[in-house]
């Protein structure tokens, strides 16, 4: 056994939770095949695989969320069966997933303490909860407004309230479910600072990533999962990013970029066209963290932006979660309606658009959250897809079934979507090929713009290689590509140009190849002049 790291407690070699030949069916889909792991006491112990591989299930059957068809939970050293999340609770066990589970209509606090709430006479009493929350944030270093109405916070902020509702319930065991995924790099950080803590506090992490640099520099252990099955238990000493890539897809992974299309002609007449584009808010975010209708110009979140993106270009936009870029792109397709500003499509009239009219236009988006904003999750793959061209299917107000399933069938296989049959509920499918599904939605005839905002978020790298290969070929067939990206070696990898964006302006722009992940991090964080003087 390797020697313990530095800060690991004496103990650790205590075995926590063991799971012998666990095994989970979903229908025809196995989705665990007789799984053996062994999770030691007080360490971070890191899952990956690609989407689909099994890891999520996994973390779900320890946490009572899912029951195992067959096999055993040990935990302590006592077999265990879980039939509900309160069940693992009681054990000290705490799951953080992926979907986010808050009450939007109620304040941080509340949903931080939700359960575990301080009582007196029956009634929650609002001055100890005040003080046990203040007493959080001062241990876990994650600074929140208590008082703020979750349903008026951006993903990231939510993001944070799961992190401190998981920390407020001490329990011994937490899994943590691509907790990262939604985060910018400082709050990454931040919460990587709370995981080493957690482990530093007898407190066991199994941490389920696609990071692979994050596991390897957080794990003590890693276990590797493809098809249901754990191809290898390791250590972070042992692996390389390369290697565990090769270990989850089975194969070599040929170079993580695909080749950039040529840089297109400038002279040409731009297929997008912005000018003086505004948005605003009141006082508040929605529930998206976008500005709403109540909207005032009194605050703007983005000012007078302008931007030409020409026929097989992609533009990147890079900023700090906050700096307005979500806002801006949702604005050009018409999602949101602005204060001011036009949109020009392909040489068309100058208007401020609607979704229905961006669709007519030939211009597509790709939300952040493809759960909350993309994909109708309860309705199968074929509807979906065919979501945006209904009328171009639809005769005497009858959708013809031949023409939706030419076009959806065309469609996902471009796509590469996997993992069932057009009928599939969407739900069903791997968070990879959901992405997928949302790239198959639009790469259909008459598009002429593709906006792509986080568009391998919470993707493998197996799948998010795949969605670059998308994003070059609808380049190369002569798109304009708009793509909106926290990772800055997405967008150094893949676009022509990017433009960093903070407090809702363009403030630099940066074109292949002089594009720097360096230069594009320090303009974000505004850092460009005192860069300027120490150099």
């Amino acid at each position: 056994m390797a020697a313990p790291r530095p800060g690991e407690p004496a103990q650790v070699e205590l075995t926590h939770i063991e799971l012998r030949e666990v095994s989970k069916r979903f229908g025809s889909t196995q989705a665990v095949d007789c799984v053996d792991i062994v999770i030691r006491r007080g360490c971070i112990h890191a899952l990956v695989g690609e989407n689909g591989a099994g890891k999520s299930t996994v973390g779900k059957i320890i946490a009572g969320v899912h029951t195992a068809d067959s096999g055993a939970v040990i935990v302590n050293g006592r077999p265990c069966r879980f039939r509900s999340p309160r069940q693992a609770f009681a054990a000290g066990i705490t799951i953080i997933t992926q979907e986010l589970a808050l009450v939007p209509d109620r304040t941080v606090a509340d949903n931080v303490f939700l359960g575990v709430e301080s009582t007196r006479w029956g009634f929650v009493a609002r001055r100890d909860t005040r003080r046990r929350f203040e007493a959080l944030v001062e241990h876990t270093g994650i600074p929140i407004d208590p008082d703020a109405s979750v349903g008026s916070l951006g993903v990231a902020e939510q993001q944070r309230v799961e992190i401190l509702r998981a920390a407020a319930r001490r329990s011994e065991f937490v899994i943590m479910d691509e907790p990262t995924a939604r985060l910018s790099a400082q709050e990454r950080d931040q919460l990587h600072l709370l995981v080493r803590s957690l482990r530093d506090h007898q407190i066991t992490v199994l941490f389920i990533s696609h990071f692979l640099d994050e596991v390897l520099d957080l794990a003590d252990d890693i276990t590797v999962m493809r098809d249901g099955r754990v191809v290898r238990n390791t250590r972070p000493s042992s692996e390389t990013t390369g290697s565990l890539v090769e270990a989850m897809i089975g194969r070599q992974l040929q170079g993580s970029f695909p080749s950039r299309p040529p840089r297109p002609d400038q002279s040409q007449d731009p297929v997008l066209s912005v000018r003086g584009l505004v948005t605003a808010c009141s006082g508040g975010l929605t529930p998206t963290g976008l500005a709403g209708e109540s909207a005032s110009a009194e605050t703007p979140l983005v000012a007078g932006l302008d931007l030409d993106v020409f026929p097989g270009e992609i533009v990147g936009i890079a900023g700090l979660v906050g700096s307005g870029r979500t806002e801006f792109v949702r604005c050009v397709y018409g999602a949101d309606r602005p204060v001011a500003g036009d949109v020009q499509v392909a040489g068309g009239g100058a208007s401020r658009l609607q979704p229905h009219g961006s669709i007519g236009a030939g211009v597509g988006l790709i939300p952040e959250s493809r759960k909350e904003q993309g994909l109708l999750m309860e309705r199968s793959l074929r509807e979906n897809i065919a979501l945006p061209h209904l009328r171009q299917i639809t005769r005497a107000g009858l959708v013809a079934r031949r023409s939706e399933n030419d076009l959806v069938s065309a469609s996902a296989a471009g796509a590469g979507v996997r993992g069932g049959g057009l009928e599939t509920p969407v739900r069903l499918l791997s968070g990879g090929n959901q992405q997928k599904a949302l790239f198959a939605r639009w790469l259909t005839p008459g598009l002429r713009v593709l906006i792509a905002d986080e568009p391998t978020r919470g993707v493998d790298v197996g799948s998010k290689r795949s969605i670059y290969d998308l994003i070059a070929a609808a380049a190369g067939g002569g798109l304009a590509v708009l793509l909106v990206s926290s990772e800055l070696e997405e967008l150094v990898g893949l676009c022509h140009r990017v433009l960093v964006m903070r407090e809702g302006r363009f403030v630099a722009e940066f074109a292949h190849p002089d594009l720097d992940e360096t230069q594009i991090l320090r303009h974000s964080f505004g850092e460009e002049a005192t860069a300027g003087r120490s150099s």
